[in-house]
């Protein structure tokens, strides 16, 4: 199912006449803004494409000590959000203090608030550690408790994060492992990220999580789309990642078509190749995973976030910014990169692709306005209610 975008005349003549990286034109007083127009899109009227382009990207920085560059591009390019990489200990004050830092360099992104996020999924997957935050169970122990513990859990957790400034959190897991497969499964079994063997127990499992840090204000992301469960190697660290059993209408997909059901706001894509679905393509890239499956199958109108495309070995051989324009053109949202150095690289190419190519800039805006359309859940959005 997919959804159209509702764009009010006032908006569609802003949008038509910003010029790259300058001040959107002031619409025609002959079409002022609509009560159909959401707090969403009139933010985005407001924004040059440069801004509306940074909202694109969430970056790394140092979960203990940013450095001065990758603070400095938050505000040069506009960025959309951040994710604490590194890993921490140092509790949670010291982590408000980083989330505090980055906000403030916020300040070229017209009063929109920063995403601040974290892996924050429990057992070896927790980055963020020390006093203030609770040790969380591997997501296979959390299944096993019963759903409203977990939900009640959760929300504590989430309340743990909003206190440290993060108001985004890259869990849960999604996937399912095949109980054969266990821990041979590298990404998801060797960790136990998995939330149960079965998709009906990650399904409800990982529901819990999902509303009780939704119930906590930080908005969760179910990860990692079309799966990861039945693959032996890791996007992370191997160039190549074959899944040759997942299908179209597979029954592996439905935790992530609950996930949709409720109302989950972010999915990351994965970066491992399907061969039964889009033998070219790797997930991340293919137009038949993000726009066939997660929006039209699934029914998915949210924020399509990328795994890392970074430092990811499964994308090494792609050039830095092609990543970002194949990944937008393919209907995806959101580019995540642990390394923000890769930032210039990517966010000029997407710049350059909007000047050259209409259809691309229109695929820039629509992306732009899911991701307003998510913050502004969450009151990230200046001046609305």
């Amino acid at each position: 199912m997919r959804t159209t975008t509702f764009v009010a005349p006032a908006l569609a003549a802003a949008l038509a006449a910003t010029a790259l990286g300058g001040p959107p034109a002031p619409a025609s007083p002959a079409a002022p803004a609509t009560v159909e127009q959401s707090c969403a899109e009139r933010t985005l009227g407001e924004l040059s494409v440069a801004q509306r382009v940074g909202q694109l990207f969430v970056a790394g920085v140092d979960a203990d000590d940013p450095t001065s560059s990758q603070l400095a591009r938050i505000t040069d390019y506009h960025l959309g959000g951040v994710i604490l990489t590194g890993g921490s200990d140092a509790g949670v004050q010291t982590t408000r203090q980083v989330s505090d830092a980055a906000r403030a360099r916020a300040s070229t992104s017209n009063g929109i608030g920063l995403w601040v996020s974290a892996d924050q999924e429990g057992g070896y997957v927790q980055h963020l550690e020390g006093p203030g935050f609770a040790t969380i169970p591997t997501a296979l122990e959390q299944g096993g408790l019963d759903q409203d513990t977990l939900r009640s859990r959760a929300r504590t957790w989430g309340g743990q994060l909003r206190e440290a400034g993060v108001n985004l959190n890259l869990a849960p897991v999604l996937d399912t492992v095949p109980e054969e497969l266990g821990r041979g499964n590298k990404p998801i079994g060797y960790y136990y990220r998995q939330y149960g063997y079965t998709p009906e127990a990650v399904a409800g499992a990982a529901t819990a999580f999902q509303r009780g840090m939704s119930a906590a204000g930080v908005q969760p992301t179910g990860k990692h789309f079309p799966g990861l469960g039945r693959v032996r190697e890791n996007t992370d660290t191997s160039g190549e990642v074959l899944d040759e059993v997942t299908t179209r209408q597979d029954p592996y997909l439905h935790p992530f078509q609950v996930a949709v059901d409720n109302g989950i706001p972010l999915i990351m894509a994965s970066t491992a190749r399907y061969t039964l679905i889009d033998p070219a393509n790797l997930a991340a890239f293919s137009p038949t995973v993000l726009r066939g499956m997660l929006r039209d199958d699934l029914g998915f109108t949210g924020v399509i976030i990328s795994d890392d495309l970074g430092n990811a070995a499964a994308v090494q051989d792609i050039p830095v910014g092609e990543r970002a324009t194949r990944f937008l053109g393919a209907g995806g949202t959101v580019v995540l990169t642990v390394d923000s150095a890769t930032v210039p690289r990517m966010f000029h190419e997407v710049i350059l692709r909007a000047r050259a190519d209409p259809e691309f800039r229109a695929v820039v805006d629509e992306a732009a306005l899911a991701v307003l359309r998510a913050k502004d859940r969450i009151g990230l959005l200046p001046h609305c209610p």
